[in-house]
């Protein structure tokens, strides 16, 4: 039973606040008939204002069938509460409606992965997974999902918990989509962020999540969701995923034209 109402943090900053203008840009962000969706198990979609990556998270949905359920992982921007926090028995706000948090499933994960906590505070004004939501929305009226905020850069940790998943996923009895929110590389030059941006999604497009771990610590790349896209590559691989690709790349530099200091946008979806 859903006993909380997690209400938009950002409407208004990142996306529009009236239902007619966001559906406006969702529209543009996802034009008709561009692409023929498939099902995946797995994506990366950013999470800046839509203005700036809009048209890359647009891109990654455009392409996918959307299930009725889905996990959403984002890193914790806030610093608010557990590392690890789940946020299960309530319905998340935005300007299109309420989405409701699968509490069964999200019970289940924590069964698996008791470090999973459930935690309200860190999710209350993260922007990570609001900002997905209306993308979903726009695709799937009946949406649930678990929503995670992930505040560990502990390799073994976020492995752990991907293996978890990918066997909670495995025992539903309906198709799942793992979405990691992440922006890539962040405030350094266009030309060194794609040079590092690039580096990181050459594992992602390996299914290597100890590669793409490697990478951040070693190449200094300001990959905000690298937890996230980590716990989703490990529980794609656990649910017998086989390839990746790129959908769409840009940098906040193509929109604002300041290519002094930039932030990455990737969208994969994984198979």
């Amino acid at each position: 039973m859903t006993s909380a109402l997690r209400s938009p943090a950002v409407a208004g900053r990142f996306y529009p606040r009236r239902s007619d203008a966001l559906v406006r840009d969702l529209h543009k962000y996802m034009p008709d008939g561009e692409s023929r969706p498939a099902a995946a198990i797995g994506c990366i979609a950013p999470h800046a204002g839509y203005m700036f990556s809009g048209h890359v998270a647009g891109a990654v949905y455009a392409r996918l069938e959307i299930p009725q359920h889905c996990v959403i992982l984002c890193p914790n921007h806030t610093g608010m509460g557990v590392p690890l926090a789940v946020m299960t028995a309530a319905a998340w706000q935005t300007p299109l409606g309420s989405v409701t948090a699968d509490a069964a499933f999200g019970a289940d994960l924590r069964r698996r992965f008791p470090a999973l906590e459930e935690d309200s505070a860190a999710h209350l004004t993260e922007h990570g997974i609001e900002v997905q939501l209306p993308f979903l929305q726009a695709r799937r009226g009946d949406l649930s999902f678990v929503p995670i905020t992930v505040g560990t850069s502990n390799f073994e940790v976020l492995q752990k918990l991907g293996e978890a998943l990918g066997d909670a996923v495995r025992q539903q009895p309906h198709p799942v989509l793992i979405i990691a929110s992440s922006d890539m590389n962040h405030y350094e030059s266009d030309a060194l962020t794609r040079i590092k941006d690039h580096k990181a999604i050459a594992r992602v497009l390996a299914l290597d999540a100890r590669g793409l771990w490697e990478v951040v610590m070693n190449e200094d790349v300001s990959m905000c969701g690298f937890g996230p896209a980590i716990v989703m590559l490990t529980a794609a691989k656990r649910l017998g995923a086989t390839s990746a690709e790129l959908v769409r790349y840009a940098t906040s530099g193509d929109v604002s034209g300041d290519r002094d200091q930039v932030v990455g946008y990737a969208g994969i979806i994984v198979k």
